[in-house]
């Protein structure tokens, strides 16, 4: 199985893009995984929300085939502890899937074709955080879910 993370938009922050590397190239000795960033939208102060939220829909789509299981990083969506993330992962893993995607969203969220298509929504926090910030914890929480699934010391329960 390869899991795909996409983002919409750039990151500047030098510090937090060292950061979403040191965990993705540990994640390499777990998974085949990919991190691939949609770029901004051109003139986006000029769209309304529901433009922007349809125009960024289309670009996640486009990256999307109908045999990958998407799951949205979505406020609305289920909340795991680190174990009970691990053990989703397992099951993807035991399913037979090839690629599951994680998608991060723009400012205002998802299209309804999004939503439509979408396997599942998952919310790493009742808490709001930046999309910038989304990018580190979800891939070191990758990083811990399969550090968990080998019983490796890195969590300590």
């Amino acid at each position: 199985m390869t899991i795909k993370l996409l983002a919409i938009g750039k990151t500047d922050n030098k510090q937090l893009e060292e950061l979403i590397n040191i965990y993705i190239n540990r994640l390499g000795f777990y998974i085949k995984f990919n991190f691939e960033v949609i770029p901004d939208l051109k003139n986006s102060k000029n769209l309304s929300e529901s433009q922007q939220k349809e125009k960024e829909g289309l670009l996640i789509l486009e990256k999307i085939e109908n045999s990958h299981t998407l799951i949205l990083l979505d406020e609305s969506g289920k909340q795991y502890d680190s174990v009970g993330f691990s053990e989703i992962l397992q099951k993807h893993m035991n399913s037979g899937i090839k690629q599951l995607i994680f998608v991060i969203g723009g400012p205002y969220g998802f299209s309804p074709e999004v939503y439509n298509r979408a396997n599942g929504k998952l919310s790493l926090s009742k808490m709001t955080f930046s999309h910038q910030m989304i990018r580190l914890f979800f891939i070191e929480q990758l990083y811990r879910g399969y550090t968990i699934l080998k019983n490796e010391p890195y969590h300590h329960r």
